[in-house]
């Protein structure tokens, strides 16, 4: 059943099978094996749909309608694979993409609070779509309908062990088998390539190749012609280090200007991370090189603890280890009551105490760009009165508040690896290399490599300060020791600086910005602001408002007009 095809009558059993499941009960991999993963999910769903899908691996996404009118969806862990569902007159519709759901009759409208959340988020997490009525699964979840009810629950949920001792060479040993393996498992037969930003992970992919395959990876990566943002000297330090069949591109604000309307289009909703369109570009260089499958590095920073806010969040949760009479009785009422706080020596102490006290997942949006422009300011008050302003926190407290009892670094991993894996990072690479016409596979993502860093020591994962400790060492030698000591980038894009300096693509995003506050969403006072006064005074941190805002435009104006 394509994503395309009506459900049949009811009654009649029909099947979506995405991805490349791995049944870990040999039955079941067996009947895969001989009659095709439909197959064998009709089989492993057959009882308990929480229980079966625990022991599946791989990317998928599956929905199933029985004989006995029960119908079973579910993806897998990072949602690598999506599906959505709709209920219309008590009837359960299913695909993978949202849009192809709201076009059903009655046509889905669009959803104001969905909205709000990408401009939060940068993104629309699940459950919820862009689309009123309709709703994509969440990663490791299930949903069950049965008598014109569904239900929603997680198959999976990690399970940290943090062992207090641990062998470091052993350990070391075992993961760069397990990462060697992954990359084994994910290549296609044809020619052997990845993305390579320069950073740990592609690079790590790169060299695994090289052993895995026993030839050297064709690698491509991409640079900017800007200041602070081209990593290319890394790519090719990686390159040289591997001996990689090495490929590069230059993206320019001219690619930008033609390309961007092409990738809103594609998604079936708006999409906010601006990497998108280096990484379209850098797939699309693949596919004319041959390529049919690329390997991509995410992952690994949300599994081995490399993102810069695990340190500063440990720094703020010091702030719990002060004994309280100290803190409420002497630090809080100097810092935050009395003029002593507006001293300038004295207001980095009140801004950490004040970001301290809040509450986690809470403490990381306090410099959430949405709030500190302020939804009022953004907004029009018509938009604004048709939505909860509240909701994303409390979706963020229901997604933390799992993996309680585990340590404060877990629980950070375990956030991102729902939103900064399963909503943003894997949407982003999944969609772009879909639109050039080239597989994506994730090795780190390998349920082996992924099981291997919930037994790892918490220690390992953020030792003192210092990000990624174990990964970083038990690669060290392996990896060329620039790459190691060198920090995080990525393909991140000089948006804001170029629609400072390009004539076309601040026009372009400028038509963009008031055609939205046309459709009564934003203020047409905040884009004007945005673009003539804030933009021009900080590129790279007003580009992420404009670029976002620039999209949604961008995917609004793709979409079928009322009437």
């Amino acid at each position: 059943m394509t994503p395309e095809t009506p459900r049949p009558p009811a009654g009649t059993p029909a099947t979506l099978a995405l991805g490349a499941p791995r049944f870990l009960d040999p039955a079941l991999a067996e009947a895969a094996r001989r009659d095709g993963a439909p197959a064998a999910w009709k089989a492993a769903l057959s009882g308990d749909p929480l229980q079966a899908l625990g022991r599946v691996s791989g990317d998928f996404a599956v929905g199933l309608a029985d004989e006995r009118g029960r119908t079973v969806l579910a993806v897998d862990r990072f949602a690598i694979r999506t599906l959505c569902w709709r209920i219309v007159d008590g009837r359960l519709h299913y695909a993978e993409r949202a849009d192809t759901l709201a076009a059903l009759e009655p046509r889905a409208a669009i959803d104001p609070q969905a909205i709000f959340d990408y401009l939060y988020f940068h993104v629309i997490p699940a459950p919820r779509t862009i689309f009123q009525g309709v709703h994509r699964l969440p990663a490791s979840h299930c949903a069950l309908f049965e008598g014109g009810r569904l239900t929603l629950a997680p198959y999976w949920q990690p399970r940290f062990e943090e062992p207090r001792r641990a062998d470091f060479s052993a350990l070391a040993a075992e993961f760069r088998s397990r990462v060697r393996d992954a990359v084994a498992a994910q290549l296609d037969g044809g020619k052997a390539a990845c993305f390579l930003s320069g950073g740990t992970d592609s690079s790590t992919v790169a060299g695994m190749i090289g052993e895995a395959s026993g030839r050297p990876a064709a690698t491509y990566s991409i640079g900017f012609e800007a200041e602070g943002y081209d990593e290319m000297q890394f790519a090719r330090i990686a390159a040289r280090r591997f001996g990689t069949e090495h490929h590069e591109y230059y993206v320019t604000p001219d690619d930008l200007v033609a390309s961007i309307p092409k990738v809103a289009a594609h998604y079936d909703q708006p999409f906010g991370n601006s990497s998108v369109l280096p990484a379209y570009h850098c797939a699309t260089m693949a596919r004319a090189d041959g390529v049919t499958r690329l390997l991509a590095g995410d992952g690994g920073d949300e599994l081995y603890g490399g993102n810069t806010r695990y340190a500063k969040q440990r720094i703020f949760g010091w702030y719990g280890h002060v004994p309280a009479p100290l803190r409420r009785g002497l630090m809080e009422p100097l810092l935050e009551r009395t003029p002593l706080g507006g001293l300038p020596l004295a207001r980095k102490g009140r801004s950490y105490v004040e970001q301290a006290k809040v509450p986690m997942p809470d403490r990381m949006q306090m410099y959430n760009l949405l709030l500190r422009l302020g939804p009022g300011n953004v907004f029009t008050p018509d938009f604004l009165a048709q939505v909860d302003t509240a909701d994303p926190l409390r979706q963020q407290r229901e997604v933390w508040r799992p993996t309680a009892g585990a340590s404060a670094i877990n629980r950070m991993l375990a956030y991102d690896w729902r939103y900064t894996l399963a909503e943003t990072d894997l949407p982003k690479v999944v969609g772009s290399t879909s639109l050039a016409g080239v597989q994506v596979g994730f090795p780190f993502l390998d349920a082996s490599v992924v099981d291997f860093s919930l037994a790892l020591p918490a220690e390992y994962k953020l030792k003192g300060l210092k990000l990624r400790w174990f990964f970083k060492e038990a690669l060290r030698g392996f990896l060329p020791d620039e790459i190691i000591a060198k920090k995080k980038q990525g393909f991140g894009l000089p948006f804001g600086v170029w629609a400072t300096r390009h004539p076309a693509l601040r026009a372009f995003a400028t038509d963009s910005l008031h055609s939205l506050a046309g459709r009564g969403i934003v203020r047409a006072a905040f884009a004007r602001q945005l673009v003539d006064e804030l933009l021009p005074q900080h590129p790279g941190y007003y580009g992420d408002m404009v670029w976002i805002l620039m999209m949604l435009e961008q995917w609004l104006r793709q979409q079928p007009q009322p009437g």
